[in-house]
């Protein structure tokens, strides 16, 4: 017998803090297909993947002007992660979420970026499975 389970939806955290001149970006739910996994049938054939990212971003001390320009831009990160998903097979879900996280903190505004990349048609009786890691511009060498 197989249970039916709900998607989980991944909250955004509270990263944004103004005593320390920190804005939250977030990209919820980001959907895609790549070439992932170390069993042959995964190298194969693409299956879906769901991403989230929470970034903490230093806020510049001059005005947004609303101009963006002077903000990190979750279109530029949303198409960066489906790149990165283009760019052939990876084994590891682990990898890829270093890959993801390596690209955020390239921009120097992004201090933290978490990063959450579920597999979502492994097991037939789960929702997910996959890894979430947390990586800093402060302890990056």
């Amino acid at each position: 017998m197989t249970i039916s389970r709900p998607a989980t939806v991944v909250q955004p955290l509270r990263i944004a803090d103004a005593t320390r001149s920190v804005r939250h970006v977030f990209i919820r739910d980001l959907l895609l297909t790549c070439s992932i996994g170390v069993h042959d049938f995964e190298k194969t054939a693409p299956q879906r993947v769901r991403i989230n990212l929470d970034l903490a971003v230093r806020e510049e001390s001059r005005p947004l002007d609303d101009d963006i320009a002077n903000v990190v831009c979750y279109e530029k990160i949303s198409n960066g992660v489906r790149h990165l998903a283009g760019q052939g097979h990876v084994n590891l879900v682990e990898t890829f979420a270093e890959n993801i996280a390596e690209m955020c903190l390239q921009n120097p505004r992004v201090n933290t970026v978490r990063v959450r990349v579920e597999k979502l048609d492994v097991f037939e009786d789960t929702a997910s499975v996959g890894v979430e890691i947390e990586r800093s511009s402060l302890t990056a060498s």
